[in-house]
């Protein structure tokens, strides 16, 4: 169950962060809506609405929740980056994976608002200099980070749910 959970393994800060390991993470970032993209237009409806393991969510809830985590951390980096350590707002995923939206919604719409999404990130995330990226904010839940270690986090946030796809078209041998 962990490996369909977790197909790309659990995040973990590295001790080190050098400047080529942000470009790299970056990097990821910036290629994802296009592999999101190729990775689940060829999937049927039928195939969309399948779990990628027992209990989780349907293939087009997680491409639809990769928007809006990803929309969410665009507007954190933002609050970092013109507010004095900002208690940034937590949302519940699960709740949001079960509005009628995630649904209804075609997931041309969510691969659409993904690519210029992303777009703007990377031009934002690509001007941050060494002292941006250690810009501090609080989680309420995990406490206080700083960009650098958020930057990673979204890079295997990126991968994480093109695996669960990934894995799953490879697993039903789509």
């Amino acid at each position: 169950m962990e490996n369909l959970r977790y197909p790309v393994g659990r995040y973990t800060v590295p001790d080190v962060i050098t400047p080529d390991t942000i470009r790299q993470w970056i990097d990821t970032i910036e290629a994802l809506p296009a592999k999101l993209r190729a990775a689940v237009e060829p999937l049927t409806d039928e195939q969309l609405n399948t779990t990628y393991r027992p209990d989780g969510w349907t293939l087009r809830q997680v491409v639809h929740h990769v928007v809006d985590s990803h929309v969410n951390s665009f507007v954190r980096f933002k609050w970092a980056l013109t507010e004095d350590k900002p208690t940034i707002k937590a949302y519940n995923e699960k709740r949001w994976a079960e509005l009628a939206d995630y649904e209804q919604t075609p997931i041309a719409i969510s691969l659409n608002l993904l690519d210029y999404l992303h777009q703007r990130w990377v031009i934002l995330l690509r001007s941050l200099s060494d002292d941006d990226l250690e810009t501090e904010f609080v989680h309420p839940d995990s406490g206080p980070s700083n960009l650098k270690k958020l930057v990673g986090l979204y890079a295997w946030h990126s991968e994480h749910h093109l695996a669960h796809i990934t894995t799953t078209v490879v697993r039903e041998g789509w």
